[in-house]
């Protein structure tokens, strides 16, 4: 009979490499900020990748315990990789990529006709607009204050906070930060 939950030894791994992800995404954001701008470029890409390469480690740690102690068909484990969305950051930024990019900083329209470079570019102009998604913007201010917090917390550098972000945010992100106990280590 197959486990009906994940193995204990799994699940503590992908909660180690999930905890990177979030370190990595809070590093994403850091670099955004003005006061680091010289850097930008390479720490963004650097520390993005990171966190993507990270969260494959953890999609394939999964899927080889799903291979070799579940049923799962390749077929199935297949569609829950989607692995038809993959593509390799060694091909670069593709054309669509560009599009979007020149939606976002307003540069000349695609050529007409082609109906998915269009796409990409309104994309662009969405994020240009103040977000792509239709979540309120106090959803994503949120969602960065509580990274910054963590990580704040983690690194037990609260006081920094001030530094590099929005008054707003970084008083959200010491709130969090606060509330926020040190990590004991377990005991067995």
């Amino acid at each position: 009979m197959e486990p009906t939950q994940m193995p204990e030894p799994l699940r503590r791994a992908v909660h180690q490499l999930v905890s990177e992800v979030v370190m990595n995404c809070q590093e994403v954001l850091r670099y955004t900020e003005p006061d680091i701008a010289r850097d930008w470029k390479r720490m963004t890409l650097i520390r993005a990748t990171d966190a993507s390469d990270t969260m494959d480690m953890a999609s394939m740690l999964i899927a080889a315990y799903c291979r070799e102690h579940t049923d799962i068909s390749m077929d199935t484990l297949s569609s829950y990789l989607q692995t038809r969305q993959q593509r390799s950051r060694a091909a670069g930024s593709r054309k669509s990529d560009r599009h979007e990019v020149a939606g976002m900083l307003g540069t000349p329209l695609p050529p007409e006709g082609d109906k998915g470079a269009q796409l990409r570019f309104s994309m662009g102009q969405g994020y240009a607009e103040g977000g792509l998604m239709s979540e309120p913007d106090e959803q994503r201010l949120f969602t960065e204050a509580c990274l910054h917090g963590l990580r704040a917390r983690l690194c037990d550098d609260v006081d920094a906070l001030g530094g590099y972000l929005p008054p707003h945010v970084a008083e959200l992100a010491r709130k969090i930060a606060g509330v926020l106990e040190v990590p004991q280590p377990a005991t067995a």
